[in-house]
């Protein structure tokens, strides 16, 4: 289901095409070259090849944007519930919307959630690639520098696995500049003193952790 997805996304499908083109004139060349037409083989293959490596940025893009959620207003990314397990200690579950759930056990007076957010270009929209995001990590953390400093550190992964990363390759590549407005990563963290359940939301402006107030009687 994961590699449908990616491969029906804009940049996915244009990859798919830009390739089966580019194979389709390189093909087309080699006949050529058979019938002793020079110039079409030329500039056939070099067409083929041209088309092939925009396939293959293509591609690139798509799987670095793979895992990566589209933002166009605020959403819930994940529920979070805490339930303090000791002096600075306590337990966090997350909820993903895909009913994955993950449960940790954190050190620290607060809970700490990032994510990563990726703006594009208004020239990129019109091929339906908009804000997106990843929730990146969540931490315990401390309200005291002292016990930053030198308390233990409890910090995991919540981003999945993936062969490629946009901001990885957006470090390595010079060609995608153009494509991405910004980069940035975003945070939030709140106090675990009793039992509760969190919403973890995401705009375009950042990521927030909100309470979910029970219902009044």
């Amino acid at each position: 289901m994961a590699l449908t997805q990616l491969w029906i996304s804009p940049f996915g499908l244009a990859s798919i095409v830009l390739a089966i083109v580019g194979f389709l004139m390189i093909f087309s060349g080699v006949v050529s070259l058979l019938r002793l037409r020079p110039f079409r083989f030329v500039s056939r293959i070099v067409f083929g090849v041209l088309l092939l490596g925009l396939g293959a940025a293509a591609a690139t893009i798509a799987v670095g944007t793979h895992g990566y959620t589209a933002l166009t207003r605020e959403e819930m990314a994940a529920t979070l519930l805490v339930h303090p397990a000791g002096p600075q200690r306590f337990t966090a579950t997350v909820r993903f919307p895909d009913l994955r759930e993950v449960k940790f056990e954190l050190a620290g007076d607060e809970v700490y959630v990032d994510a990563q957010i990726l703006k594009w270009k208004p020239i990129v929209n019109v091929f339906g690639l908009h804000t997106a995001y990843e929730l990146d990590r969540i931490a315990g953390r401390y309200r005291a520098i002292d016990d930053e400093r030198a308390a233990p550190r409890t910090v995991f992964a919540l981003s999945r696995d993936k062969p490629l990363d946009l901001f990885d390759l957006r470090r390595r590549y010079a060609f995608l500049a153009p494509l991405l407005d910004a980069e940035y990563g975003s945070a939030s963290y709140v106090a675990v003193s009793r039992p509760a359940e969190l919403e973890v939301r995401v705009s375009t402006t950042g990521l927030l952790l909100r309470e979910v107030k029970p219902p009044a009687q």
